[in-house]
């Protein structure tokens, strides 16, 4: 750094057009998506004002990090009233394992997982508080938004088409997520020329494909797929360059929530003490401009996004 020049001056002189402006040089955060919206049925999120927290709903008996900890529907709304307590935005239910190695599971199976949890959370009044079901399937994402769901996770980024009617149909919000084949094959050495341009434009292309079907792009989010399809290096890559997905000009949601990289990098094999490598990812997504965080540790996070939030977009008056 040349004598007498602060980081902060050098910083200016990079982006003079920023410094004209008075603005405070963020990359890409100045520029972000301030004024646009993310439209989930009767939720509209502003984006580029906060980070979102997204709690995670398992109810199953074998996902990765929780799977069976929730005995039941009366247990797992329970969980989610908790994590909207905690300061959770949007709780995301999911009755079907994606881990690596799983195996699918009966339809009837998943739906008699989800939609009453869904159903008793709704039944809950929640004030604000929007709910997504995890499911790649068309017919549990209807039965889900038919009981009181506003937002369709799909981790196969609607490789069913009829997932696109539902969601259009409906006017839910719908996440496309990318995924390199399948959950049970998907660690097999998946393999990458350059991982961070190869998923953004499969995400384009999803994107393009979601408009051409009837759903209004104000309705669709992106999310990365961290850990679906993908090594350390990998991911590594992607949350590196995160930054870059806002080229697809919708929200972007990231999930690293103890996922298998932080265990790489920590040496902490229990997803579960995965509490600071998680806080980590979800520092930096938040201070890369990622508009939605899906976690299990809600609390948590919830003060980790408040206090970069606070640094990066200033403390809201």
């Amino acid at each position: 750094m040349p004598a007498g020049l602060s980081f902060h001056s050098l910083m200016l002189a990079r982006r003079p057009s920023e410094a004209r402006a008075g603005r405070t040089p963020l990359g890409h955060y100045d520029d972000r998506m301030t004024g646009a919206v993310w439209r989930c049925r009767e939720h509209v999120f502003p984006l580029g004002e906060r980070t979102l927290v997204m709690g995670i709903v398992n109810v199953t008996p074998d996902s990765f990090s929780d799977g069976g900890l929730l005995d039941g529907t009366d247990e797992a709304v329970a969980h989610g009233l908790r994590m909207v307590a905690e300061g959770a935005d949007i709780l995301d239910v999911g009755g079907e394992s994606t881990r690596p190695g799983s195996d699918p599971v009966p339809v009837d199976d998943e739906l008699a997982r989800v939609v009453p949890v869904i159903a008793g959370l709704r039944e809950a009044a929640l004030t604000g508080v929007a709910l997504s079901v995890d499911t790649r399937r068309p017919r549990v994402a209807k039965a889900a938004l038919d009981a009181g769901a506003s937002i369709v996770n799909d981790v196969t980024a609607a490789a069913d088409p009829a997932m696109f009617d539902v969601v259009r149909r409906t006017g839910a919000g719908l996440v496309l997520m990318h995924m390199l084949g399948e959950p049970k094959t998907m660690q097999d050495d998946p393999r990458y020329d350059d991982v961070v341009t190869e998923v953004r434009d499969f995400l384009a292309a999803r994107l393009g494909v979601a408009v051409a079907a009837g759903v209004s792009r104000d309705r669709l989010c992106v999310d990365p797929g961290i850990g679906f399809g993908k090594n350390l290096t990998h991911n590594l890559a992607l949350l590196h360059d995160i930054a870059s997905f806002e080229d697809l000009r919708v929200p972007v949601l990231v999930g690293a929530s103890r996922k298998g990289f932080i265990g790489q990098l920590t040496g902490v094999d229990d997803p579960a003490e995965r509490v600071e490598g998680t806080a980590g990812a979800v520092a930096w997504c938040a201070a890369r401009g990622v508009d939605v965080v899906r976690v299990h540790d809600v609390l948590e996070m919830t003060r980790v996004v408040r206090v970069v939030d606070a640094i990066v977009r200033g403390v809201p008056s």
